[in-house]
């Protein structure tokens, strides 16, 4: 590549991000998932559109794997294990016995329904079988799910991809199909492997991290997710998922109170969009509109036959041993949103030559793309209509932690929201553990030192000097006075999860 091609590929990536980041807002006002606009963008520079050829499916697969481990390191980082801690046991079903039960119904009507043989139609069952947890969630963000819901779902979707790439791999193979003990041996010894592996890394991460003073801030976000890439690439070393290990390394960083940890989940975040975006325009350019036509009403039926039957019958099998209610479950049901990562899994087959895998490929592009724009949009309005969508629900207080090596002491940032129960106490009725001390106030672009009876209100930032030994507890104070208020402790709130 010369020079001026690289001015030219440079400036063509920075007008679609831009262009794309533009249209985001406008989809975002009618409920449609990012996705489609970006792969949208990615069909517009294609061979049918502005010229760019790309049929690399291998090249894609590639690609999309190492894009796919970057998003559910960031889907780690970001999710908090008091919302999920108490679910994964459900969340662990939909994503291994729920998966199982998509594909099986899913590869029947691909069978019977379309005629595909049976190795492409287990393909295509486990292509479909994953849910997206960046379509999911950006539909039911402001929704106010109750948390059994919402931990339930974000906890599903960043375990099931793991079972749901295995599977594609395994019925892709050109030696034919594995039998049904090879499989299960397969599924349990990459699913056991790769969360060891992406526990062990997270834990030990994090003890380093605590102990390491880093020269420059900056230089955490770049450590934490080399970690997580660190247990990505060795659980793959060693034949394990490195999807799991990825996603429960990166859980296990982000909820370790790891210093600048707002800093390190903005550089997740800001990571996880390019990562996404720089998949679905890839994939975007793979598409071709004449195939996709053909394949739009073979798309249309076997979406109706997962969304209408083998996505409820996953959810209300596998929640059997669970007490959820039947709105739950039809909730639970409706949301299982497909993204960009079914259709990354269909260059798989691609790549591997299984005969009818350009079919499958345009199949599940279309499916995604029509069945999010119907689903998406309907996502609150079911909620609602369903009575389990709440209104005016407390956000969590977020905290910030800085060190001082100078003086062996911490600096946290404490951000009051909106309906917080911190708003309207008075700085005395903090009562936080002696040897922490309130440094002082940012209002509205002004710091000043509180007086003892100045009260808090939304959108403040109260700045807390505290040590080490004495973080935990004024951690576990500020939380309990953001959920109960002055009574926290009358009320029995104490701030733990």
């Amino acid at each position: 590549m010369t020079l001026p091609q690289l001015y030219l590929v440079v400036l063509i990536g920075c007008v679609t991000v831009l262009v794309s980041i533009a249209a985001i807002r406008a989809t975002h006002r009618l409920g449609l998932p990012a996705l489609l606009v970006f792969l949208g963008a990615g069909m517009v520079l294609g061979e049918d559109g502005v010229g760019i050829p790309f049929e690399d499916f291998e090249l894609a697969q590639v690609l999309g794997t190492f894009a796919l481990a970057l998003i559910l390191i960031e889907g780690g980082l970001s999710t908090r294990w008091r919302a999920i801690s108490g679910q994964l046991a459900p969340a662990s079903m939909l994503a291994t016995v729920g998966v199982g039960v998509s594909v099986t119904v899913t590869a029947l009507g691909a069978h019977y329904l379309l005629g595909f043989a049976w190795q492409t139609a287990l393909v295509m069952g486990a292509v479909v079988a994953s849910t997206d947890a960046a379509a999911v969630f950006s539909e039911l963000r402001g929704i106010g799910l109750p948390k059994r819901l919402s931990g339930t779902l974000e906890a599903e979707s960043g375990f099931n991809d793991a079972p749901a790439v295995i599977l594609v791999l395994a019925f892709s193979a050109a030696e034919g199909l594995p039998s049904t003990f090879e499989l299960f041996g397969l599924l349990v010894w990459e699913l056991a492997a790769g969360s060891v592996i992406g526990l062990a890394v997270g834990a030990g991460g994090a003890w380093l991290l605590r102990r390491l003073a880093l020269p420059v801030s900056g230089l955490y976000p770049l450590a934490v997710f080399s970690l997580g890439m660190a247990a990505f690439a060795a659980a793959g070393t060693l034949h394990a998922s490195g999807f799991i290990a990825a996603y429960l390394a990166a859980l296990v960083l982000g909820n370790s109170r790891l210093p600048h940890r707002a800093a390190t989940q903005s550089f997740a975040s800001g990571l996880g969009w390019v990562a996404q975006l720089g998949m679905f325009v890839m994939l975007g350019l793979l598409a071709s509109p004449e195939n996709l036509l053909h394949m739009l009403v073979p798309a249309l039926l076997l979406g109706a036959v997962l969304t209408f039957v083998a996505r409820p019958m996953s959810v209300w099998l596998s929640l059997i041993p669970f007490r959820f209610s039947g709105r739950e479950k039809t909730l639970l049901s409706w949301a299982g949103l497909r993204g960009a990562v079914p259709i990354m899994l269909a260059t798989i087959p691609r790549s591997e030559h299984l005969p009818g895998s350009q079919s499958l490929w345009d199949l599940v592009f279309i499916l995604v793309v029509v069945f999010t724009l119907f689903q998406g949009p309907t996502l609150p309005w079911v909620a609602k209509r369903l009575g389990l969508a709440q209104s005016g629900v407390v956000q969590e207080v977020d905290i910030e932690t800085a060190p001082l090596d100078a003086v062996d002491g911490e600096v946290l940032t404490i951000t009051v929201p909106k309906g917080s129960g911190l708003a309207g106490i008075r700085i005395f009725e903090l009562r936080l553990p002696e040897g922490s001390a309130i440094a002082g106030v940012v209002r509205v672009d002004r710091l000043f030192v509180p007086a003892k009876a100045d009260r808090l209100r939304s959108g403040d930032q109260l700045i807390v000097v505290t040590t080490p030994r004495l973080r935990e507890a004024t951690e576990q104070r500020l939380t309990a006075l953001a959920r109960a208020g002055r009574l926290a402790r009358w009320l029995g709130e104490t701030g733990r999860d």
